[in-house]
């Protein structure tokens, strides 16, 4: 019984990957359908896989549903208003024309916290495209500079949806999350950046301009006011994790200031704050917009969060159906460990494409194994999730379409952004992990 069931593990994920990546099957009946599927075979009563497939659904909207309308609005508000141009001119004007690399990619990191890698690249493809015009450095250098800094803080911070997912699934605290998180995108992104510049220096490539796409510009919000937003959230959402750590649970019962700190440090609470010092970025002319931008935020939410439940009923099956605990018990004679996430979320990133559907999945089945992999403390917990969004880096290609914003919004051969880009990924993931198995040994 116990290889059948991991045979129908291996062909559920199977089916999944073949569907998305080549039957182009959108990834919300792709998960749901393989979560019947595993249902079905596994020969659980009809009665129970409709009440799982609701469970499971339900589950992952109580836990995540609020903070990714709420992180994908607040996204939308910063970029109509232009408060991501205006962040992004202030970074500039800060270094010279020879470090314009630099200076890009750390526009990229900041940006990246509100803003999705693709939405984030397409706003300042403009710019980029300006900085190549006007200094010395190559495209290559600098899409690949843009890019990786995005992608570091889209995989590993929340609340982008994919980390975000794996938080909840896995029961982890998302504050410590978000701040560990940081931690480690900050030298992936630099591995990134300094890959950017070795590879993009040596790429043949010959470059075409084009004009930036249409951004608001005229009359932006100062500096100030638009990085106000994005690191109030993370500020509240980090107080309470930091303050928590050295009180009891008594403390934090009793004293008034504790509950105040909670309760504005809950990551729901504090990107609704963050929201907003943010709409007092939009001007009286854009106020009518308001409606339409608040619906934008919730449009986009939509499919994500589609997604994402259906990754939760995928998930809830394999628990269900005991999948999860079968492989845990038949790797507990290989010492994977803290690696096994990693492996597993870089298989199916690397054969699928999307980095969220990769550790939505991964979560899935690595949550029933924790205990089995001896990554069932707070800590073990916080490794895992950012374990699996190392993996989810690896490897973006030609199946993701995060790489083909790349090389479309910046006139990049495939090519080209195949021998910068992509093997960018594939370091940066390797030294996540890296950083993840480190942080292990010395905390475990």
């Amino acid at each position: 019984m116990t290889y059948y069931l991991l045979f129908l593990l291996v062909a559920s994920i199977s089916f999944i990957v073949w569907v998305t990546a080549y039957k182009k099957l959108n990834a919300f009946f792709a998960l749901s359908i393989a979560a019947l599927l595993v249902g079905i075979c596994s020969g659980l009563p009809l009665s129970e896989i409709v009440s799982t497939l609701k469970t499971g659904f339900g589950h992952t909207m109580e836990k995540i549903g609020l903070l990714i309308i709420l992180g994908t609005t607040l996204g939308v508000i910063l970029e109509k208003t232009g408060a991501t141009t205006s962040m992004a001119n202030a970074i500039l004007r800060m270094v010279n024309e020879n470090n314009a690399p630099a200076a890009i990619a750390l526009t990229g990191f900041i940006i990246g916290f509100p803003i999705f890698c693709d939405s984030g690249f397409i706003i300042l493809s403009g710019l980029n495209h300006s900085l190549v015009r006007k200094t010395h450095h190559r495209m290559p250098v600098m899409a690949a500079a843009l890019a990786t800094s995005l992608y570091a803080v889209h995989c590993l911070v929340p609340p982008h949806p994919g980390i975000t997912a794996a938080v909840g699934t896995t029961g982890g605290d998302l504050g410590m999350v978000m701040l560990w998180g940081i931690g480690v995108a900050v030298p992936v992104a630099l591995v990134g950046y300094f890959w950017s510049i070795w590879r993009g220096r040596s790429v043949e490539h010959d470059y075409t301009s084009q004009e930036a796409p249409e951004t608001k510009t005229d009359h932006l919000p100062a500096a100030g006011r638009s990085f106000l937003p994005v690191f109030l959230p993370i500020g509240l959402i980090a107080l309470k994790s930091i303050v928590f750590l050295f009180t009891t649970k008594e403390m934090n019962e009793t004293m008034l200031l504790l509950k105040l700190i909670s309760f504005i440090g809950e990551p729901v609470i504090a990107l609704a704050i963050g929201i907003l010092p943010a709409l007092t970025l939009i001007q009286k002319n854009d106020k009518k917009e308001l409606s339409h931008w608040l619906t934008d935020g919730v449009d986009k939410a939509g499919m994500i969060l589609a997604i994402i439940a259906s990754g939760g009923m995928f998930g809830e099956m394999l628990q269900a159906t005991g999948i999860g605990k079968n492989l845990g018990d038949l790797m507990s004679g290989y010492a994977l460990g803290i690696f096994f996430p990693f492996i597993i979320t870089a298989i199916l990133k690397t054969a699928q494409g999307s980095s969220t559907v990769a550790i939505i999945t991964a979560s899935s089945l690595v949550t029933p194994m924790l205990t089995t992999l001896g990554l069932d403390s707070p800590t073990g917990i916080t490794l895992t999730i950012l374990s699996m969004g190392a993996g989810s880096m690896m490897i973006s290609h030609a199946n993701d379409a995060y790489f083909w914003v790349i090389s479309r919004f910046s006139n990049l051969e495939t090519s080209a952004t195949l021998k910068v880009y992509s093997t960018a990924t594939l370091a940066m993931g390797l030294t996540g992990q890296l950083i993840v198995w480190v942080l292990f040994m010395v905390l475990n």
